[in-house]
């Protein structure tokens, strides 16, 4: 009987998880990753794991946690930069000291209760990571960063369902008590969704009056670099006769950049820490979809190499390309890979 460690957040669609890989034969054990106040969490996955008949273990990993992922997001915003602490997260926690405790204790497989699918391609010769079929839950966007190496050991149990209802009655019939317990948020860590109020309360970041620049010209004040992102319009407190919106930072000056909704467009632009997936590496020009935010469309780009970074050029202009965000390229419904925006 092969064995395989479930991450479990407490939630219905790793609780789930857990059944179905039971149901089909593994010997399965719970993982509860401490990562910051997760008592509860860890409460909840173990009663899962004891109505299951299957074992559970807690691993500390509340200091990894804080250097790798909670301290990048502050450095991140210290740089006016927007990042997605739930990248990094899935590389070096989930898919990284996860499955290297797997491995330590001789567990063959790890699954989470992620929507994506991983399968053989024979036309690749590899593992790929490919998108759910639930497409409107689909999260391989958030997973282009693993190390394609281990994507043969990486079991994702809900990646046929095609609604999360169904995901809920299959909860409901087997008596698992987070059934009905809501979908997480999206920042785990700062629950109540203010990420400006974490950002004071967790770095040297405060209230920083600077200028508010439209066409060269100081039309207002800003009170931090930090509270904005590319795209912004609500929130700029200044008076003008046409929607302004954030197209940029000069964090020397301590200026926020405005302009109007046609300044948000570009046609091209780079990516760094990439990581490929369905190839080795890129040779020549690529035509593939791009997505540059996990609720974002995917538009059509062509990427190549340049130098030790990935230019991307869209077939049209898009708006919104966002640096510290992650790029995420497909083909077909398969991850290429993906990097973050420069």
């Amino acid at each position: 009987m092969k064995k395989v460690l479930v991450g479990m957040s407490g939630g219905v669609d790793s609780s789930v998880s857990a059944l179905l890989l039971k149901q089909d034969g593994y010997e399965v054990i719970g993982a509860t990753m401490n990562l910051f106040n997760t008592e509860s969490s860890s409460k909840e996955a173990k009663e899962v794991c004891d109505s299951l008949d299957i074992a559970h273990v807690d691993i500390d990993y509340s200091k990894k946690f804080k250097k790798d992922v909670m301290d990048y997001f502050v450095q991140e915003y210290s740089n006016c930069r927007t990042p997605n602490p739930c990248v990094m997260c899935n590389k070096k926690l989930k898919f990284g000291y996860l499955y290297d405790y797997a491995k330590k204790n001789n567990i063959e497989y790890i699954a989470t209760g992620h929507y994506a699918k991983i399968e053989y391609s024979d036309e690749y010769k590899r593992y790929v990571l490919k998108k759910a079929d639930n497409k409107a839950k689909d999260q391989s966007y958030f997973l282009y960063n693993i190390d394609k190496n281990i994507l043969k050991y990486i079991l994702f149990p809900l990646a046929s369902f095609n609604t999360k209802d169904e995901i809920r009655d299959i909860a409901r019939k087997n008596n698992l008590k987070t059934a009905s317990k809501s979908d997480s948020q999206d920042i785990c860590f700062i629950p109540d969704g203010n990420y400006k109020n974490f950002l004071e309360n967790n770095s040297g970041l405060k209230e920083n009056i600077g200028d508010i620049i439209f066409n060269g010209k100081v039309i207002g004040k800003h009170t931090g670099l930090y509270k904005y992102t590319i795209g912004q319009r609500k929130g700029l407190g200044v008076a003008h006769e046409t929607p302004l919106y954030v197209i940029g930072f000069n964090k020397l000056k301590n200026e926020l950049i405005v302009g109007d909704e046609k300044d948000l467009y570009t046609r091209s632009f780079k990516v760094k820490d990439y990581n490929l997936l369905l190839i080795d590496k890129l040779d020549s020009k690529m035509e593939v979809m791009v997505k540059t935010r996990y609720k974002s469309k995917e538009y059509k780009a062509t990427i190549s190499m340049d130098n030790d970074l990935i230019n991307v050029v869209f077939d049209t202009p898009q708006k919104g390309v966002t640096p510290g965000q992650s790029a995420v390229f497909y083909v077909d419904d398969m991850v290429l890979g993906g990097g973050i925006i420069v």
